[in-house]
């Protein structure tokens, strides 16, 4: 467990997932920040600081891939692009 950034964070079991997405996160816009999060191994603030452009292309359609800018990473120095898989 982190305690004031010390440690190590505990990685969910797949029942602990389950539980958080039926009963632990109330609203759809916090459990698609947390979907988000747990998909694509993004941070917090690379989340909550993508742009709709960064998902979506000009035609509506979803990218195929999501884009994190440079500015939103942890270290600053490069854009992140993370592969979406279809939806089948």
């Amino acid at each position: 467990m982190k305690i004031d950034r010390h440690g190590k964070a505990k990685v969910l079991s797949q029942q602990e997932i389950q539980r958080l997405f039926t009963s632990g996160l109330l609203t759809a816009k916090d459990k698609t920040l947390c979907a988000v999060m747990l998909y694509t191994a993004c941070r917090i603030k690379e989340c909550v600081t993508l742009k709709i452009r960064d998902v979506y292309d000009s035609k509506g359609r979803v990218r195929p891939e999501l884009i994190i800018r440079k500015s939103n990473t942890k270290g600053k120095l490069a854009t992140r692009t993370i592969p979406v898989l279809e939806h089948r």
